[in-house]
């Protein structure tokens, strides 16, 4: 199992390295001195997502964060173990193997699922979840986009289709725009990256055929680890009252709304969501 070449210019590229934890070989990032903080970035997406937040929680915390199994420079190991309860008790795995000590995750999108599911397995102090993707599709939908998202990961060569098709800059830029979010050109330029790798196309549509939250949804009023909820109000890939909605139902979690960015909230906006982050995670203790 051979890792993948990291760009030279991939953010804290200095800090890349690679860990065999079966079955994958992780590409994991770790940075700062202090207590873990443990950072899972969403469907499609990488340790870049974090730019612009790691210089701000490196003065108060040793940041770790990986890429999720055959996405950004991780190498997938076992096709099937791509949703969130394999994902989850792999990457425990991993955390437990190198003796990390997380007093916290942050996770965005689908990454906050898989934060929650680790606090059932690992006694954390608090989970933040950053546009957190803890809702089931309703109606047709519901066995629909699966259906679909299935049909798509087992069909041959359709991630190298996917990845000729929009692996130009315009339509990473519409991809990106689409989930009401605008970044910067080197922002874009990294999402352009991962969409040129057909393997890491192919683990987010597997991650998105084995996606299955009905479990951990139902584990919402059990779960007692402090969360924060932050949301951003233009999101157009998850709206904002799914994260209040869980909230509600948790005994220990709070929700708090950003107006005026999108899904990728923590790349638009590091210096409004760092602070809330920082102000919470001492709030319950875990600095």
């Amino acid at each position: 199992m051979q890792p993948p070449a990291i760009p030279a210019d991939w953010p804290n590229r200095a800090a890349s390295r690679h860990i065999l934890s079966a079955p994958h070989l992780w590409h994991v990032q770790v940075l700062g001195q202090g207590p873990d903080l443990l950072l899972i970035h969403g469907a499609g997406g990488a340790t870049h997502s974090w730019r612009h937040m790691i210089s701000s929680l490196t003065s108060r915390f040793r940041v770790i964060s990986v890429d999720l199994p055959g996405q950004g420079f991780t190498v997938l190991g076992a096709r099937d173990r791509c949703g969130l309860e394999a994902m989850s008790r792999d990457l425990s795995e991993l955390i437990t193997g190198q003796g990390w000590d997380p007093v916290a995750v942050v996770g965005h999108s689908a990454g906050a699922a898989i934060a929650l599911r680790l606090a059932e397995l690992h006694p954390l102090r608090a989970v933040v979840g950053l546009n957190a993707a803890l809702g089931e599709f309703d109606g047709i939908a519901g066995w629909l986009f699966p259906a679909m998202a299935k049909l798509l990961a087992a069909t041959p060569f359709v991630a190298q289709v996917f990845s000729g098709i929009f692996a130009t800059r315009a339509k990473t830029e519409k991809l990106i725009t689409s989930t009401g979010s605008r970044l910067d050109p080197a922002g874009l330029a990294q999402y352009l990256t991962l969409l040129r790798r057909a393997e890491h196309v192919d683990a987010t549509l597997a991650m998105m055929a084995q996606w299955r939250l009905g479990e951990l949804l139902a584990r919402l009023p059990e779960m007692t680890t402090p969360c924060l909820f932050i949301t951003a109000s233009n999101d157009r890939a998850v709206p904002p009252e799914t994260s209040q909605r869980a909230a509600a139902r948790m005994a220990a979690a709070d929700w708090q709304d950003i107006p005026g960015y999108g899904h990728l909230l923590h790349e638009e906006a590091a210096e409004r969501v760092t602070p809330l982050i920082l102000a919470f995670l001492t709030r319950v203790g875990a600095v």
